[in-house]
C-alpha cells in the first residue's frame, strides 16, 4: 500500500476483539494502515467491553495502557468543538469530529447506517464495514496479511483456520477472500 492510511476505529470495531486484534496487527510494523481514535472512543469501548460483553474493569484498564504504550500517536486531541458540526446519528458525531480534525478519510465501523454518505461526504470522509477494509488491504498487501494472521493465530494458540472461522461472524468476505487465495496456493 502506498502510505499507511489514517483510518479512525470506531468503538464497535474496538470491543470485537478477535477483529480488533487483527486490525491492530494490520497496524503494527510494517503498516498496513495508521489507527486513530479518541478518549472519548477509548471510554465506549470500554463500557461496552465491561457492561454488554461482562470484561473486569482490570481487563478494559489493560487494554487501554496496552493501546498506549503500543499505539500511542493514534489518540485525537482537541476536535470537541467540531462535534456540533457534525450531521451524523447523534451518537455518533464524536466519531466523525475527531476522524475530521485527526485527518482520518476513513472511518471503520460495523454501524454504517450511523456514518451515512451523505453525512461523511462534505468532509472527505468514508465510513467502511472493515470487511470492505480488511479485503482491500489483502488484494494490496497478500503475502503480509497472511503473515499476520498467521502469526495472530499462533500467538492465539489456534490454527490459521479456527482464526478464520472465528473473524468468519462478523468480516464472512474477507474471510472468503482469504479462504480462496489459501486454496489457491
Amino acid at each position: 500500500m502506498t502510505g499507511a492510511p489514517l483510518v479512525v476505529l470506531d468503538p464497535c470495531v474496538l470491543a470485537n476483539f478477535s477483529l480488533c486484534d487483527t486490525l491492530l496487527r494490520l497496524a503494527e510494523p510494517p503498516r498496513l494502515f495508521e489507527p486513530k481514535w479518541s478518549e472519548e472512543i477509548i471510554r465506549e469501548t470500554a463500557r461496552t467491553l465491561e457492561l454488554k460483553l461482562g470484561w473486569p474493569h482490570s481487563l478494559t484498564a489493560h487494554f487501554e495502557k496496552e493501546l498506549r504504550a503500543n499505539f500511542g500517536e493514534a489518540w485525537i486531541i482537541g476536535y470537541e468543538s467540531l462535534i456540533p458540526r457534525m450531521t451524523n446519528d447523534e451518537k455518533d458525531r464524536h466519531v466523525t469530529a475527531a476522524a475530521l480534525h485527526g485527518e482520518a478519510s476513513i472511518i471503520l465501523t460495523l454501524n454504517l447506517r450511523h456514518f451515512r454518505p451523505e453525512h461523511m461526504a462534505p468532509w472527505g470522509i468514508m465510513a467502511q464495514h472493515p470487511q470492505s477494509f480488511l479485503s482491500e488491504v489483502f488484494r494490496q498487501e497478500q503475502a503480509l496479511v497472511m503473515a499476520k494472521l498467521e502469526q495472530q493465530a499462533a500467538d492465539r494458540g489456534r490454527s490459521l483456520s479456527q482464526l478464520l472461522d472465528i473473524l468468519r461472524g462478523t468480516v464472512p468476505d474477507f474471510i472468503t477472500t482469504v479462504s480462496a487465495a489459501i486454496s489457491r496456493k
